[in-house]
């Protein structure tokens, strides 16, 4: 759905959005209720997801959402604990190289597929080798270029069986890199390195991710799913751990309205929220601040901007002066509110071994940024007579809504800017990403697949699936490049900061703020613990309301 924000307009909604927030209780939602559990269904959980997930093949997800339902659906070589430290998974141990570009992992013999089959070292080999495969289409296969020959084999020039990975035999899994990659363990925890059940993919082809056909290796098994309504786990009873999870079923509900969430969840009807309306953030505060879980996480929230094609193509300047009309101090503290940081550079704090960066211009005040960003404006070949226009595109959430009029409001007010907001269901949002002829700013997020800079900047690199920008600078990549085949920590530290001041200094997005994780949790959740990852795996969960 289109939307168009007059000028006026959108200053007067930026001061009632920012500044009023509403503290009204929202009232219960009577028009979506989840299916009732019958006797045979055991402990439920209830959760909140965001929308529909974009498909549950793990190694073509690209949402947040989608990728919390696989972690319950699949089990990596490497897990995670309830705390996000990385664990063994579904290999039981494993033994790095000297030079550190061999890792041999030794599976888990009692390691059972969902119907039963042996995970062998096989469906491992395979599984990476299929991510990375032009064919498969991921835009995730960059994130496994430290592997030895995935750099060819994404572009075709070699094929997925050159690949860095062998199955030395049914138990023994051996992954041989280009260079040492500090980071790979943390990184096999991703959906992109999940194995695939291989007869089912060979019967059923892309239906393999149906119900009934979905052949998982986790704690979980596809139940249902039922577009624009919910996606129903059961407990995987072949699942080798499966004596220590206590959640039977699990209801993940798909709904892209924070506010009927909310009403859910006030109804009993959800144990768990995705994300909270910071519109009722007061109210929430007030009468349920005991239930609000917020915790520092690994996320970024930023505008892309389209460098393929006018006007941002080859107008530094113009990029710059949007982002210095940006007001970050008041967007967080007046229009989200819940605590989030503004972010003057990409990676956020807590990121280990690393000191992010910032532009140049963060300290400045108010005044002396304005004064710029305008001097930048005009020298872009625009002003208040002959202004800039534009759009702003961003999927259905009154969160993203608010963050988008505020913006525009701040554009309007710094600069001139008429701006033009439009909004559109996530899966359509997804699709639009991928054209760049049909769009010319977005909003977007990165949730950090590892605890390593290089999660955040790789995204950046002129060859990664997910550089919608159309960002392509030499020096970046060769910094990059240069990173990853560094073995001293510091320096290939060093390496990273000056290639995210280079990225910043480029100007392809604009990061906004840093995110806090931020849910609803009901008090007879036990086990849920916060974490740097915002990974909330239901094996780990209960549900006692004693």
């Amino acid at each position: 759905m289109r939307g168009k924000c007059q000028p006026a307009a959108v200053l007067l909604v930026l001061l009632v959005l920012g500044c009023s927030p509403t503290g009204d209780a929202p009232g219960p939602d009577t028009s979506a209720s989840p299916p009732r559990a019958d006797a045979g269904e055991g402990m439920v959980f209830r959760r909140g997801n965001g929308g529909d997930p974009d498909t549950l093949d793990p190694h073509r997800s690209e949402g947040t959402g989608s990728g919390t339902i696989l972690r319950d659906l699949y089990e990596g070589l490497v897990g995670e604990t309830v705390t996000a430290e990385l664990r063994p998974a579904g290999a039981e141990r494993w033994e790095i190289s000297d030079d550190g570009r061999m890792y041999t992992f030794y599976l888990r013999k009692d390691a059972r597929w969902s119907n039963g089959d042996p995970v062998v070292a096989a469906d491992f080999e395979f599984g990476l080798r299929r991510s990375v495969s032009p064919q498969t289409a991921s835009s995730y296969a960059q994130l496994l270029k430290p592997i030895r020959n995935a750099g060819d084999v994404i572009a075709g020039t070699l094929p997925p069986e050159a690949l860095g990975v062998e199955a030395i035999d049914s138990h023994t899994l051996r992954i041989t890199l280009a260079a040492p990659t500090p980071y790979l363990l943390g990184m096999l925890t991703h959906t992109s390195a999940f194995p695939v059940h291989r007869p089912s993919l060979a019967e059923h082809g892309e239906r393999f991710t149906r119900p009934g056909k979905l052949v998982s290796n986790g704690p979980y098994v596809l139940d249902e799913f039922v577009a624009q309504s919910h996606v129903r786990l059961v407990r995987n009873r072949y699942f080798r751990e499966n004596d220590q999870v206590a959640i039977d079923t699990v209801y993940y509900f798909n709904t892209e309205d924070r506010n009927a969430e909310l009403k859910r969840y006030r109804a009993g009807e959800l144990d768990y929220t995705f994300v909270i309306p910071t519109t009722q953030l007061r109210w929430i505060r007030e009468n349920l601040g005991d239930e609000l879980r917020s915790a520092p996480y690994l996320s970024v929230y930023y505008y892309v901007l389209n460098l393929s094609r006018p006007p941002f193509k080859d107008n530094l300047a113009l990029r710059q002066a949007l982002s210095m009309a940006i007001d970050r101090r008041t967007l967080v503290e007046k229009v989200t509110g819940v605590g989030e940081v503004p972010a003057f550079g990409l990676i956020p704090p807590g990121v280990a071994g690393y000191q992010p960066q910032a532009y140049a211009w963060a300290g400045l005040d108010d005044a002396a940024r304005l004064a710029e960003a305008r001097a930048l404006y005009e020298q872009a070949g625009y002003s208040r007579v002959s202004p800039l226009r534009t759009e702003i595109r961003y999927n259905t959430s009154e969160n993203h809504k608010k963050i988008a009029v505020a913006i525009a409001a701040m554009w309007k007010q710094a600069l001139g800017v008429e701006t033009t907001l439009v909004n559109e269901e996530w899966k359509v949002f997804l699709q639009t990403r991928k054209n760049r002829d049909a769009w010319e700013v977005f909003r977007f997020s990165w949730v950090g697949d590892y605890n390593d800079a290089n999660t955040f900047l790789e995204i950046m690199h002129s060859q990664h699936g997910q550089n919608d920008a159309a960002y392509a600078s030499p020096g970046y990549d060769a910094l990059l490049d240069a990173a990853a085949a560094e073995t001293d920590m510091q320096s290939r530290a060093t390496l990273l900061q000056q290639a995210e001041r280079k990225m910043l200094n480029d100007y392809p997005v604009m990061p906004l703020y840093f995110y806090v994780s931020k849910h609803l949790v009901k008090p007879w959740v036990k086990g849920y613990q916060p974490n740097i990852m915002n990974r909330d795996q239901t094996r780990y969960l209960r549900i006692d309301r004693r």
